[in-house]
């Protein structure tokens, strides 16, 4: 007899890195420490089907109501990878139905939303099946889960500032898994608005994961560790006394290090675009002559994401549509906040 399907629904956010994570050890563990703001807007929701198995079990994954064979093919060689420590996965039949509130490769960090939503589902699947496992661990564990899919998408699993990588000056840090670090958060960072100018919105010439098997030969590597980690203590007293100066340095400077590792690499190349540019040096200028608080970090892409406070809404708006909407693909660009996290659904 077939069982029904059952259904475990979960809506994660994207996050953006101020602290970059760029190169890699071992099994998915960071070479540095990175901080991320969880979003609000730019989220995935998926939706996860399994029954009991009655032959060999069956996988299907579809995104936006389509079969996506090469990202089908990442999540179930993901799955097969977690059979060791999740021994109830093979005798699942699994479907998996996704959709994004952002378009794929905007500037957003669309693993990190997916990959957290899905790692969410299989921690509350595995609730089900391990009842006995403390309730405390559920989020810790769903972050181990989603960096083994994908290193960003840990810290997707919680709201606000999130840390992940070991930190002595972090209690709980781990390389294993992300930290929420929303309480040693000053009131004004902890509703931050972030406007994500879309100056290319095509697929990467090179993928992140190329990125970080740079780092391995890079010959700057043991530097940026090293610099990587003077950031992180140096932004987390920016955050939590209201440094705002500081802040805009460091997250701008780890923006263009983030870049310049990938030029200045063995087999070196560059994901910006002349707008990137264009767009970087208009929003110091405007700060310069204004006074705003505004300033820019870059995922590992073209486009700009424009940090800035609530108090400055509506004049970083007009500013975006009277100077900055020109330099965007077709005057794309996103509207987005820090977030409350994860939801779920069903």
């Amino acid at each position: 007899m077939i069982m029904p399907w059952k259904n475990i629904s979960w809506e994660s956010p994207s996050n953006i890195a101020v602290i970059k994570y760029w190169g890699k050890y071992g099994n998915q563990l960071p070479m540095n420490p990175s901080l991320s703001m969880t979003l609000s807007n730019s989220v995935t929701r998926l939706h996860l089907y399994y029954r009991p198995a009655q032959r060999k079990p069956s996988f299907a994954f579809r995104f936006a109501g389509k079969e996506k064979p090469e990202f089908g093919q990442r999540i179930r060689d993901y799955l097969k990878r977690l059979e060791t420590e999740l021994p109830f996965l093979p005798g699942l039949d699994i479907r998996i139905d996704t959709e994004n509130t952002f378009p794929h490769s905007a500037g957003i960090a669309s693993s990190a939303s997916s990959m957290s939503a899905l790692a969410l589902a299989l921690a509350d699947l595995e609730r089900m099946f391990r009842p006995k496992n403390p309730e405390e661990e559920f989020l810790p564990g769903a972050s181990r889960l989603a960096r083994l899919a994908s290193g960003s998408a840990c810290r997707s699993v919680y709201p606000g500032w999130v840390e992940w990588g070991y930190d002595p000056a972090v209690q709980g840090s781990s390389d294993e898994y992300a930290v929420p670090l929303n309480h040693r958060v000053h009131p004004r960072y902890q509703t931050l608005f972030d406007a994500v100018l879309i100056v290319d919105p095509g697929r990467k010439k090179i993928s992140s994961s190329a990125g970080h098997l740079a780092m391995n030969t890079h010959p700057f590597r043991d530097a940026r560790i090293e610099q990587a980690r003077e950031n992180m203590g140096n932004l987390l007293k920016s955050l939590q006394r209201n440094h705002r100066k500081s802040f805009r340095t460091i997250t701008e400077s780890e923006a263009l290090t983030l870049h310049a590792l990938m030029m200045s690499a063995r087999s070196g190349f560059s994901l910006l675009h002349p707008r990137t540019l264009l767009i970087m040096e208009k929003i110091r200028q405007k700060r310069e002559q204004n006074g705003w608080d505004m300033c820019f970090t870059l995922d590992a892409g073209p486009n700009v994401h424009l940090l800035y406070p609530e108090h400055e809404r509506a004049q970083v708006k007009a500013f975006i549509h009277d100077e900055l909407a020109g330099f965007c693909e077709e005057g794309q660009w996103i509207d987005d906040v820090t977030g409350r996290g994860p939801v779920k659904l069903a």
